[in-house]
C-alpha cells in the first residue's frame, strides 16, 4: 500500500506512540484487503461505548490509548450502556455507572464528542454525498452509504478510532465506486404501515453479501432508518439501491444476477413469526434512535389518553432530539422513560427484564442474543395503543 511521506513517518512512530498504533492498525486492514491509499475522511464514528459490550479489557485499552493521542477529525461514539443523567431511574448498578464512566472520560480525553448516539446524521455528524467517512454503526452505516450518499465500510470500534487518531482510512469495500453497484434486485409489493423494519430484516437475509436494488421503495427518512438499521442486522452488507421515478436518479443495474419478488404476504407472515409473547415486562421504543418527527408524532397520538401501566416503557433517543422538542419529551415522559445516550440493545436489560417488545427489525435479532428477551414485534401504532388507553 502507498504511503506519503507523513504517512510514512507516523508509523515509524515520529508523530507519537498513539498515532503509530493507529497507523499499524490502518496500514494492516489496508494489506488485509488490497488497499492502495489511505485516503483522507470528513469524520468518523465509533462503537464500542457500552461497557456491556467491551467489558474491562476494552475500557483498559481505551484508557492507554487515550494517554497517547487524540482524534484529529470530527468522531462522535455510539450509545452507552445507560442514561448518564436518568441511569438510577433505569435500573443500572453503582458498578456498572462506575465502569461506564470510566469509558466516557477515556473518550473525552481522546477528543470525541459526546454524542451517544446511533443516529449522529440526526445531531449533527450529517456527511454530504460523496464524502469518506468512517463509521462503525451498523445503521448508521447503511444510512449514510444507501440514504445520504456517503462513502463508508463498516467499520469495528478500534479501526473507526484509529482513523479518527490518523485522519484517514483505507481505501477499499465501499470507499470503491467499483463495489458499490448492486447484485441483486428485490422487487418488493406493497409494505403495510409500520412493517418497513421487518422489510429490511427479510430483505437483509435474502441479500447477504450483496448490494441490493429496490426500485420503486418509496420511504420517508424515518422509514429509511428502520429499513436500513434490520437489513443490517440480518445480512452482512452496509448498502443498498434504490430508485423512485422521478425523484432518485437511475440506478446501473447491469451487474444485477438475481431477481427476488418479496410479497406482501411473506411480510405479513414474518411479522406473524416475530410476534411472540403478548404480555412484556418492558416496551422499548428507538433502536435506532427516535428522531424529532418520530417523536412528536407520538407525542400527538398520545395526548389526551392515560398510561395503561402494564409494563415498564422505553423511548430511546439522542440528547439532541431530547432538548428540541421539550413539550413532546413532557407527554411521553407520562407514560414511560425517555432515555438518552442508550438504548435497549446495549444497555444491561437483561439484569432488569425477560420480555420485550419493540417496533425495531434490528432489535428483533440482538435483543434475544446481546440482551437474553424473549423479544415481540409489534409496530409503533400497536405499541402506543398497547401503553396508553
Amino acid at each position: 500500500m502507498h504511503l506519503t511521506t507523513w504517512d510514512e513517518r507516523v508509523l515509524a512512530g515520529e508523530e507519537g506512540h498513539g498515532r503509530q498504533k493507529a497507523m499499524e492498525l490502518l496500514v494492516a486492514l489496508g494489506d488485509i484487503y488490497g488497499a492502495k491509499r489511505l485516503i483522507p475522511i470528513a469524520s468518523a464514528q465509533i462503537s464500542g461505548a457500552s461497557f456491556k459490550t467491551i467489558g474491562d479489557a476494552g475500557t483498559k485499552f481505551l484508557e492507554d490509548f487515550s494517554e497517547h493521542a487524540k482524534v484529529t477529525v470530527r468522531a462522535s461514539l455510539n450509545p452507552l450502556g445507560m442514561d448518564k443523567k436518568r441511569w438510577k431511574t433505569m435500573g443500572v448498578s453503582e458498578e456498572f455507572h462506575s465502569k461506564q464512566n470510566r469509558i466516557v472520560r477515556a473518550y473525552e480525553v481522546l477528543g470525541v464528542e459526546p454524542m451517544y448516539t446511533c443516529t449522529p446524521y440526526l445531531a449533527g455528524n450529517r456527511p454530504r454525498r460523496g464524502q469518506h467517512i468512517a463509521w462503525a454503526e451498523s445503521s448508521a452505516t447503511v444510512f449514510a452509504n444507501s440514504y445520504l450518499g456517503a462513502m463508508t465500510n463498516r467499520e469495528g470500534g478500534p479501526s473507526a478510532l484509529a482513523a479518527a487518531i490518523i485522519g484517514k482510512t483505507a481505501e477499499y469495500g465501499l470507499h470503491l465506486a467499483e463495489n458499490r453497484v448492486p447484485r441483486v434486485r428485490i422487487d418488493i409489493q406493497e409494505i403495510p404501515l409500520g412493517l418497513e423494519p421487518l422489510a429490511g430484516f427479510m430483505v437483509g437475509k435474502i441479500a447477504g453479501k450483496r448490494i441490493p436494488y429496490l426500485p420503486g421503495l418509496r420511504l420517508n427518512p424515518d422509514q429509511h432508518k428502520a429499513f436500513g438499521a434490520a437489513m443490517a442486522a440480518t445480512g452482512a452488507v452496509s448498502m443498498y439501491e434504490f430508485s423512485v421515478p422521478g425523484v432518485r436518479k437511475r440506478v446501473d443495474t447491469s451487474s444485477i444476477e438475481e431477481l427476488v419478488i418479496l410479497p406482501t404476504t411473506d411480510l405479513l407472515m414474518q411479522s406473524e413469526e416475530l410476534r411472540g409473547d403478548d404480555d412484556w415486562d418492558l416496551v422499548a421504543i428507538g433502536c435506532p434512535h427516535c428522531s424529532m418527527n418520530e417523536i412528536k408524532r407520538m407525542a400527538k397520538y398520545l395526548k389526551g389518553r392515560r398510561p395503561a401501566k402494564n409494563s415498564d416503557v422505553w423511548f430511546c433517543t439522542s440528547r439532541s432530539v431530547f432538548k428540541s422538542c421539550p413539550n413532546e419529551v413532557a407527554v411521553l415522559q407520562k407514560f414511560g422513560k425517555v432515555l438518552c445516550d442508550t438504548c435497549m440493545v446495549v444497555a444491561p436489560i437483561e439484569k432488569m427484564y425477560k420480555r420485550t417488545a419493540s417496533d425495531s427489525g434490528k432489535a428483533m435479532v440482538y435483543l434475544p442474543t446481546l440482551g437474553k428477551q424473549r423479544a415481540s414485534f409489534r409496530t409503533t401504532r400497536d405499541l402506543l395503543e398497547v401503553i396508553s388507553r
